[in-house]
């Protein structure tokens, strides 16, 4: 009988989940993606084909698993109906922990958290510890990637005279990332002794973080190219097999914004510009979602969340060890395990 009441309680606990995620819907539209890529035709269109590729991926991660539940459920309620109740407790436990996983998916509903990230940090104010800084939240966002085992790729780089870092942006790959990592967006402080500073005085540094709903395609945001203006320039840095040093770096002023990106990191210029429109477009989706604006022409430049001083996260080292997201009132002495990647401390 508790075997039973047990499987009740997890039929209905999936019943809710389907419907939340509208499990129904989605297995229609994956029908309708596998058809399309039947055809082959679609892949004449190299564009077409990896864009239903990436939805037929997406629909697939939350219908297969919550049908397979289903069949399973089914499976154990034909064991017990005949009798061998004892046989099912361990798949009942199995599918309890499943369902509560995938329970996580329900998290993730806004419109672009299943997308993957552009994740940019930018030094703010405090001179060379805010680069140095910058350059510990590079290590910390690439240490969780490789943590969670994501793809990881920096896409755009530029350092300072000292070695810290002025700004990157990095691309990152895998499950449910926008939702996951939305709440990193905004200013980083922290408060520590520099290294820079031969009187051992406590230093206050910033440090910017931008996350982004990656956005692909070219139809992902409508953009009027009439209000874009494009520059060509030679790419910085020493040379080298992997530094571009021809007039092929592009850099894009969205002009009704004042929104500026640029991209060097590329062998052509084509594929500089590839890049910088898909930064471009990110950035103004995420723009778009802050400002709580549904159309490209109604969102004005960055808003007041890209002021330094208006920290989402403060990083204390000194006198004490303490990091505390001021939104959430999360907080953990772990500082040094938050900046080795264990950023799911302050979620």
């Amino acid at each position: 009988m508790e075997v039973q009441k047990e499987i009740d309680i997890l039929k209905q606990k999936l019943a809710e989940l389907k419907s939340e995620l509208e499990v129904s819907l989605k297995s229609d539209e994956l029908i309708e993606v596998r058809e399309r890529l039947a055809d082959p035709k679609v892949w004449s269109n190299q564009t077409e084909a990896t864009r239903l590729g990436k939805a037929e991926t997406r629909l697939a991660r939350i219908v297969e698993p919550l049908v397979r539940l289903q069949d399973d459920l089914a499976i154990v309620q034909e064991f017990l109906d005949v009798g061998n109740g004892e046989d099912v407790e361990s798949e009942v436990l199995r599918i309890k922990e499943e369902l509560d996983r995938l329970s996580e998916l329900n998290r993730y509903k806004g419109q672009y958290d299943d997308h993957e990230v552009l994740l940019t940090v930018r030094s703010g104010a405090g001179g060379q510890d805010a680069e140095d800084w910058a350059n510990i939240l590079l290590r910390m966002y690439m240490r969780w990637a490789e943590k969670n085992k994501l793809g990881l790729k920096v896409i755009d780089e530029s350092r300072g005279d000292d070695g810290g870092l002025k700004s990157a942006t990095l691309s990152l790959n895998g499950e449910n990332l926008y939702g996951k990592l939305k709440g990193e967006d905004g200013v980083h402080r922290l408060v520590r002794i520099s290294p820079f500073n031969s009187g051992g005085t406590r230093e206050t540094s910033f440090a910017m973080v931008e996350v982004m709903p990656e956005i692909g395609e070219p139809d992902g945001v409508d953009i009027d190219v009439s209000d874009l203006r494009v520059d060509v320039f030679r790419s910085g840095g020493n040379g080298g097999q992997s530094v571009n040093t021809t007039d092929s770096a592009v850099r894009i002023t969205h002009l009704p914004t004042g929104i500026v990106v640029s991209n060097q990191n590329e062998r052509s210029q084509l594929q500089n510009k590839e890049v910088a429109m898909k930064i471009l477009r990110s950035k103004l989706v995420a723009l778009m979602l802050a400002q709580h604006k549904e159309r490209l022409s109604e969102i004005m430049g960055p808003n007041e969340k890209a002021a330094w001083g208006n920290q989402i996260r403060n990083y204390v080292m000194h006198p004490y060890k303490m990091v505390k997201d001021v939104r959430t009132e999360k907080q953990t002495s772990n500082i040094d395990g938050v900046l080795d990647g264990e950023i799911e401390l302050l979620w």
